[in-house]
């Protein structure tokens, strides 16, 4: 949105409490004193489940829904207990926080994290946030969301703003119309994008850039090379193709593969695997991996992925090992996966199934402030086994961070578990990977084209091993972000039921 940066997080609406019913927990004590913190239940999970407005029929998978008649007060006795026991800065949560202050778990879940900020005055935590568990399941298992298959980068989220296309989305409304990677938008639905204020303006922008649901009409405004054209969008469910522009570029000193890889998600899985046969088939010898729009997402596809160019050498080894709080027993590690996790999705990579790989001691990983967690584990999980990563672009975001989706009562709640390390102990990169190679995104060729400026650097840099004196794409798009939904942009382990 303009005021953020994109999705994120099922609504606000109040849920009033019900009658409890026999056979529900009860309850763990009178409302405390003011100023004295809520009692914490130990063992929350005998409140998962019990709602306030209980689901009926069956999930994503058809699996009947394990909703119980509860009260909002169970449901953030759960969410309590939960933060207590898994979040990992539990002991910096406000003990001012309480249960009686609010009238709906979503805003009771947003306190339930650590103010502190960091040294330049960021929150400490920016990676706290929900969906709703459809909404979730949709995006993960099949890469939908309701939209026109278009994503912005931006300059601000506030006046006077300067927003290109980044992604259109092979097949999408986007693309039907025209629209082109670096197009800027102008104006929306006749309402000026870039100088409006007020806040009916930016409410109506907003719902025409991201709107609710399928079938909704909006007019886009859009300026290229100087001129300026309307297009009219109709919203649809859009699955997108994690990975896009798959192919071999022969140069005097053999074959490199290259590949736009978007999202690691469910569907991610089979369309690496695809790739990775293809490379293998052509006999690439080198790889250029673009992940600069790729914020995160699977570590287990992150696990496979880095397996696939690293090949058998690091076969179980550690990928990256989470570190949890204080309270929280250690896990295993994440090796690299050798073998397909099999992630449903409408086109699943069989289970247990070997991955293809490349064995290869030196990769290209093209990046910008976009290429965040999950794209940031591969790199750091790569150089843990010695394998050279050379990065062309910009810094990445750093979010060594990540966490398992807890669903409850329709509601999937993203809360922050573990700092990850690689198998020499590192993580410690809040501040990104610097590049090798300083380069700005190129929003004037397509992705894919050797003379795009980040893939005609790294083409160059193999080669020479050295950078180029400037980049040449244009100054605007040096510094912007992409507009998009916090589910993009943090490490997800598979979801785990209570």
């Amino acid at each position: 949105m303009l005021s953020a940066c994109g999705g994120g997080g099922g609504g606000g609406g109040s849920a009033p409490a019900s009658t409890p019913v026999a056979g529900a927990p009860s309850d763990p004590g009178t409302t405390p004193p003011v100023g004295q913190a809520d009692p914490i239940v130990a063992d929350y999970n005998r409140y998962a489940n019990l709602c306030a407005k209980p689901r009926t029929g069956v999930d994503a998978q058809g699996y009947p829904f394990p909703d119980r008649q509860g009260t909002l007060q169970d449901e953030m006795i759960f969410l309590r207990g939960w933060a207590d026991k898994n979040y990992l800065w539990y002991n910096e949560i406000p003990a001012t926080v309480r249960m009686a202050d609010f009238t709906n778990t979503l805003d009771y879940f947003a306190a339930l994290k650590t103010p502190a900020t960091t040294a330049s005055g960021k929150p400490k935590d920016r990676f706290h946030f929900t969906y709703t568990t459809a909404e979730w399941d949709a995006m993960t298992t099949s890469g939908e969301d309701v939209g026109y298959g278009l994503t912005w980068s931006r300059n601000a989220a506030t006046a006077p703003r300067t927003w290109l296309a980044s992604i259109v989305e092979p097949g999408s409304p986007a693309a039907r119309a025209g629209l082109q990677r670096g197009d800027m938008l102008v104006a929306v639905d006749g309402i000026d994008f870039i100088n409006t204020t007020g806040t009916d303006g930016v409410n109506a922008i907003n719902a025409g850039l991201f709107p609710d649901n399928a079938g909704e009409s909006h007019r886009l405004t859009i300026q290229r090379a100087g001129n300026r054209f309307d297009v009219t969008l109709v919203s649809q469910v859009v699955a997108s193709a994690s990975v896009k522009n798959t192919k071999v570029i022969d140069t005097p000193t053999g074959k490199v593969g290259y590949l736009t890889f978007d999202d690691h998600n469910a569907v991610a899985e089979k369309q690496l695997i695809d790739a990775f046969n293809l490379f293998k088939s052509q006999g690439v010898n080198d790889l250029v991996l673009d992940m600069r729009y790729n914020g995160g997402g699977l570590l287990y596809v992150a696990s496979e992925l880095a397996y696939m160019i690293a090949g058998p050498s690091s076969a179980g080894k550690t990928f990256e090992r989470p570190v949890y709080n204080d309270k929280t027993a250690p896990d295993g590690p994440i090796p690299f996966r050798n073998t397909a996790y099999g992630f449903t999705s409408p086109n699943p990579a069989p289970a247990g199934s070997a991955l293809p790989y490349l064995g290869l001691k030196r990769v290209t990983v093209l990046t910008t402030a976009g290429t965040c967690s999950a794209s940031e584990a591969v790199i750091n999980g790569l150089r843990g086994v010695d394998v050279e990563v050379n990065i062309i672009g910009g810094q990445t975001c750093g979010k060594p961070y990540g966490f398992t989706p807890v669903d409850n009562c329709g509601t999937t709640y993203f809360s922050i578990e573990f700092q990850g390390v690689n198998a020499k102990g590192f993580g410690d990169y809040a501040d990104g990977f610097a590049p090798t190679c300083t380069v700005a995104d190129d929003l004037n060729h397509a992705l894919g084209d050797p003379t795009e400026n980040l893939l005609a650097t790294a083409l160059a840099y193999r080669n020479t091993n050295a950078c180029p004196a400037s980049g040449t794409a244009r100054a605007s798009a040096a510094q912007m972000q992409l507009v998009r939904p916090p589910i993009k942009e943090i490490g997800i382990y598979p979801k785990r039921q209570h």
